[in-house]
């Protein structure tokens, strides 16, 4: 690797290891939704901006959908990444929704992204929609291959994600066409399934384990446990009322605006942060690292700036006792583990 894409020695980002698997990805991940023009447009030039700065910054896992612009979000990571060494970095993305061509386009996306809606989405769990999916994907990135693959959001899809996606999945990944299987949801009791019932290796867990939700203690997190299975969490923030010092009326949880016993108790938690020299954002990104089937933290980041934030964010140490007085003041629960593990680590050199 050159000097320049070597990390700052004083911000090193460390790879974990996706358990019984080949792929290594870096405690932190860019989430390329947003560069998808996610509930806004991105400019271009921004969007590469931001991938440069969290290649600088040492991250070296991306993840994108389908889904995520109805193509865009895998366009534009693709090329800023298919010139890089291909062995130094770990892409996912998502099969279930085919981008079909739209009858009936009204002109824009209704699906939460600013682009034209000249495709649409289709559900599509069967084993030839993976198939074509994962084809599409690689031609959109131009990219040789895909390391981790995804069910996305199989909700109401169960029994032909199970029967039917994820043996497709299994049989690529036993191949070693790719390197790592799984699901991503916004809920935890299916993943929990996933992990127990079916050939996932990792579970893609968005916004049920954060600061303000620890749902997924009763199910996910025991199933990786118990399997030998691991977890990336995203969603850390809850769509916003974790992403800044001091959380305030109007600000998003869970996509919608949050009620206000929600904020009060993200309010009463940057207190805390304050109390003890830390920030509210800085410990949400920390807090899922905790537990040991947490292998990463993929953040969704649409400038160079937001990089750069979070990356630093995720460098500051915690100090001694926060974790302690959040579970005093019964801010988190109590069974929250909070020590902090460094298992199956390797330093990114």
């Amino acid at each position: 690797m050159s000097d320049a894409e070597r990390l700052p020695q004083e911000h090193p980002l460390h790879r974990r290891t996706i358990p019984h698997t080949p792929v290594e990805v870096t405690e932190l991940g860019f989430g390329a939704a947003v560069i998808g023009n996610l509930y806004r447009v991105t400019a271009p030039q921004t969007a590469s901006a931001a991938i440069d700065a969290a290649w600088d910054a040492g991250v070296r896992y991306f993840d994108t959908a389908p889904h995520y612009g109805l193509g865009l979000s895998e366009r534009r990571l693709g090329a800023a990444l298919r010139e890089r060494r291909r062995e130094e970095y770990v892409v996912s993305s998502k099969v279930g929704r085919l981008l079909v061509p739209n009858e009936h386009p009204k002109g824009v996306d209704d699906g939460g992204f600013v682009v034209r809606d000249d495709v649409r989405r289709q559900w599509d769990f069967s084993r030839d929609g993976v198939l074509r999916s994962l084809e599409e994907t690689l031609e959109r990135t131009g990219l040789d291959r895909i390391d981790v693959v995804y069910l996305h959001d199989p909700d109401d899809h169960w029994r032909q994600a199970a029967d039917e996606a994820m043996p497709a999945l299994a049989e690529l990944r036993d191949q070693g066409v790719i390197g790592a299987i799984g699901a991503g949801m916004n809920q935890s009791a299916m993943l929990a399934r996933f992990l127990r019932e079916t050939a996932a290796d990792v579970v893609m867990l968005a916004g049920r384990y954060t600061l303000l939700d620890q749902s997924a203690l009763d199910d996910v997190l025991p199933a990786a446990q118990e399997h030998g299975k691991s977890v990336v969490a995203v969603g850390v923030f809850n769509s916003g009322l974790l992403s800044r010092d001091r959380p305030a009326e109007g600000m998003k949880y869970d996509y919608q605006d949050a009620p206000t016993d929600l904020v009060r108790r993200a309010v009463a938690i940057a207190e805390v942060c304050e109390r003890f020299g830390t920030t509210l954002p800085a410990a949400a990104i920390a807090f899922p690292f905790a537990h040991p089937a947490v292998v990463n933290v993929t953040l969704g980041m649409r400038t160079a700036e937001q990089v750069r934030r979070n990356v630093e964010l995720h460098a500051r140490p915690l100090p001694d006792g926060l974790w302690d007085e959040l579970r005093a003041q019964g801010l988190i629960r109590a069974d929250a583990p909070t020590a902090h593990v460094h298992g199956n680590i390797v330093n990114v050199d």
